[in-house]
């Protein structure tokens, strides 16, 4: 990756706009909601278990909830803005998948949900999905992908799995990589014998706190190590820099006033 980033006041100014734009939109709609029964805060306060609690704990527990969720969508849309500065990005794999890599997959992920089996989460399983002899059958399929990016200055395609924090259970870590094999052997089908593609199960922040080891289990299960883009290393890809993690903290951290400016702005409105 580059040392220097030259689009470095580019990324700044997409991670400053985000924040705005999250900061507003969060604020005006809640604020909004608020004398409407069916509101996203209103809906969720009337846990009378909750309530009994008092008036505050029962407005936090609603916010948080929906805080959680809105500010996961404006890092994942902030990450594919930030994208396509430097790849290009589709939305959607789409094309033949043969029957032997649909049982191919499903050997696979066996294997690895069963914890006897020595059989480990490997980067070189993909290209068990690439050498399918004499396919008798085709299927036509699409995928909702959440990155698809290609790198025309290396010629390398990307399949990215996001989920902001990353955790998952045993059923949803099946599912993410049951989606990326499946994506992946789409691509062996219709692009080049030869096209370099890369898969990864990546997350916005480790859960554990950066530069301490990602030890999410189920994850790991089904993706080796060589698959994980975990905080720090995300960032830094989606950047296609060793800086671009430092460089979206530190406009983050120097936008967050605004934030916290819009929390105050709902709470005055509620809790007034």
């Amino acid at each position: 990756m580059d040392k220097q980033i030259p689009s470095e006041k580019v990324i700044r100014e997409l991670v400053s706009s985000n924040v705005r734009t999250f900061a507003q939109t969060f604020s005006e709609r809640h604020i909004s909601e608020f004398d409407n029964p069916d509101g996203t805060l209103n809906m969720k306060i009337h846990n009378v278990f909750i309530a009994v609690l008092g008036e505050e704990i029962q407005y936090y527990t609603a916010l948080v909830r929906s805080f959680d969720s809105s500010l996961g969508n404006m890092l994942e849309n902030l990450a594919i803005s930030i994208a396509k500065i430097f790849y290009t990005i589709t939305d959607r794999v789409s094309g033949p998948l043969y029957p032997e890599q649909t049982a191919k997959i499903a050997e696979l992920l066996e294997a690895y949900k069963n914890t006897k089996n020595p059989k480990k989460a490997s980067v070189d399983d993909f290209n068990l999905l690439r050498n399918i002899k004499n396919p008798t059958e085709v299927e036509i399929k699409t995928h909702i992908s959440d990155y698809y990016l290609f790198d025309e200055e290396t010629n390398e395609h990307f399949l990215i799995e996001l989920k902001i924090g990353g955790d998952l259970d045993n059923k949803k870590a099946r599912a993410e990589k049951e989606a990326i094999f499946e994506q992946y052997a789409i691509l062996s089908n219709t692009l080049e014998k030869e096209a370099v593609i890369k898969c990864y199960f990546a997350t916005a922040y480790n859960r554990y706190g950066e530069n301490k080891p990602w030890t999410q289990v189920r994850v790991k299960q089904f993706f080796s190590n060589e698959e994980l883009l975990i905080g720090e290393d995300f960032w830094n890809f989606v950047c296609k820099s060793d800086d671009g993690y430092s460089i979206v903290i530190d406009e983050y951290k120097k936008n967050a006033h605004i934030i916290r400016e819009a929390l105050d702005c709902i709470k005055n409105k509620y809790l007034s």
